[in-house]
């Protein structure tokens, strides 16, 4: 057995505004989505249903975004937990400097621009849900 790929599914309030939030902040493309009857798989994005989940796509990277309620039926033991998580997921990206410009003041910052010990450019975000997203690049030079 050999494990070949990561696809996290997190639990969110609100799937329709988490949508708006990875699309237009950070140029995810809507691949797929569920609306709350069950009863399809919508392959474009419908701004006016309500969906209970999303699969998202940004080059290789992929995320699902599911609703409490749904997840915790699927997966009962979210039913308790709270949204969020002791986790930050880490993006690389090409041009650090560039990309963390073009989201100030769109996002909430937790952790400004800066040069790590290990080399790494990056800074921290918080998504609509309050997931907190890093991104970096390695320092040149």
């Amino acid at each position: 057995m050999a494990i070949k790929k990561l696809t996290p599914n997190l639990m969110v309030d609100d799937v329709n505004k988490t949508i708006e939030f990875y699309k237009e902040i950070l140029g995810f493309t809507f691949v797929m989505g569920v609306p709350r009857d069950k009863q399809e798989v919508l392959m474009e994005f419908p701004k006016d249903r309500v969906l209970i989940y999303s699969l998202m796509k940004l080059g290789d990277i992929e995320l699902m975004f599911q609703g409490k309620e749904s997840l915790s039926e699927d997966i009962p033991i979210f039913k308790n937990m709270d949204i969020g998580a002791s986790l930050a997921l880490y993006f690389e990206v090409d041009n650090v400097e560039e990309f963390h410009s073009n989201l100030k003041g769109k996002v909430m910052m937790v952790k400004e621009l800066g040069t790590t010990w290990y080399g790494m450019q990056e800074f921290y975000i918080k998504d609509c849900n309050g997931y907190l997203l890093g991104f970096a690049q390695q320092k040149q030079g």
